[in-house]
């Protein structure tokens, strides 16, 4: 278990007893309907907006007389607790942790050279924020790539700098985890990568 999977188990431990701040209904029921999702208690799942968290609990409420069955997600960092309908799970985006192929497309992805920035800063901003609220992971590899700062451009806006470091951070987490590494380590390889093309590209 890496360091990161026991920062989130320490942090799950922590806020059982109590309830943070949540998305949906907090009442609970002991019968449990079938899960046909695929996903299970305790899995590291990805949720579009939010980025990695862990299925803490698997709960049965009634919502409008109907019998509804919820993930239970828990956010460490931003210590949030959503639940999510297990039959509308795959909907929302919800989705299991890219697997080491699809990391190594976002390495090559994020070492690629970025496209010529377009002018339209506000449209291109609204295409950002998209690929972020994706929770695709190439998505928020783009996002970085795109957004590294080069010595060669103007400093960044403030907008600038908070969507990649957005992007950044969700992107290392998930790394992070699949990877079996610390969240920070992740984040340096990244950058690293990005670095290194920035230098290539101003041979």
């Amino acid at each position: 278990m890496n360091f990161e999977r026991r920062k989130f188990d320490n942090a799950n431990q922590k806020h059982e007893a109590r309830d943070d701040r949540s998305v949906g209904s907090d009442q609970n029921q002991p019968q449990r309907l079938a899960n046909k999702s695929g996903f299970e208690k305790n899995e590291f799942v990805v949720y579009p907006g939010h980025g990695v968290g862990q299925i803490t609990a698997i709960e049965i409420q009634t919502v409008a007389g109907f019998r509804l069955e919820f993930f239970v997600v828990y956010f460490s960092k931003s210590k949030l607790r959503a639940r999510v309908p297990t039959q509308k799970a795959a909907g929302i985006g919800l989705r299991k942790l890219s697997s080491p192929a699809e990391i190594e497309q976002v390495r090559r992805t994020v070492s690629q050279t970025a496209p010529k920035a377009r002018t339209n800063w506000a449209r291109l901003t609204k295409e950002y924020e998209a690929k972020i609220k994706s929770g695709e992971i190439l998505a928020l590899a783009e996002v970085i790539r795109d957004l590294h700062p080069r010595s060669t451009q103007p400093e960044q806006s403030y907008s600038e700098r908070q969507l990649y470091a957005t992007a950044l951070d969700r992107l290392s987490a998930e790394v992070a985890i699949v990877e079996d590494i610390a969240e920070e380590k992740a984040a340096l390889e990244l950058e690293s990568l990005l670095i290194r093309r920035t230098g290539r590209a101003a041979v």
